[in-house]
């Protein structure tokens, strides 16, 4: 088992910047692969981004190349999605999640999934 809490959310105006942080714990972390996603309101959710469990490897969606980095430090247990030039449409409800991954690359499919935090941006 792996157990995910996200921090980081809050409420910014356009083109300000947000760093989300998500602690895992249970399950040794660098033996997962991670990832983040969002889902707004009336909406399914969506990837957004992901790493391998080394971190070499990572992937985004189109929506935010270019503005957001996902990063991991294995010695802090910790993943993050540092958030930049943020949008309306950025705004959201962003889960952290865990994959068991078995090699170095990133994952399309999750086994443990966060609480969620609330990210809003105002225009």
């Amino acid at each position: 088992q792996v157990q995910l809490v996200e921090s980081g959310g809050g409420l910014v105006q356009a083109g300000g910047s947000l760093r989300l942080s998500c602690a895992a714990s249970g399950r040794t972390f660098s033996t997962c692969a991670m990832g983040w996603f969002r889902q707004a309101p009336g909406k399914e959710r969506e990837f957004v981004a992901a790493i391998s469990r080394s971190g070499r490897n990572t992937a985004y969606a189109d929506s935010v190349k270019g503005r957001f980095t996902i990063s991991r430090d294995n010695a802090k247990n910790t993943v993050y999605l540092q958030m930049n030039s943020l949008k309306p449409e950025d705004t959201a409800v962003y889960y952290c999640a865990a994959a068991r991954a078995y090699d170095d690359r990133w994952y399309k499919e999750y086994d443990y999934w966060g609480q969620g935090t609330q990210v809003t941006v105002s225009s």
